[in-house]
């Protein structure tokens, strides 16, 4: 059984881009992360007051 590629859904035959089928869509990949068009929720800026280490928190 082959997987299919994330990017563009062509079944994945070459071992050295795994998961991706190709360096294209592997490169595309990585421009995604890069360019934020992926991303790991985190807390809102409101909260920013909050985080640890602030100096903020420090002088109230």
């Amino acid at each position: 059984m082959t997987a299919k590629c994330p990017i563009c859904e062509t079944r994945t035959v070459a071992k050295e881009y795994k998961p991706f089928c190709s360096k294209r869509c592997a490169d595309v990949d990585l421009s995604r992360w890069l360019k934020g068009g992926y991303a790991i929720p985190g807390r809102p800026a409101d909260d920013a007051e909050e985080t640890p280490g602030s100096d903020q928190s420090a002088e109230a």
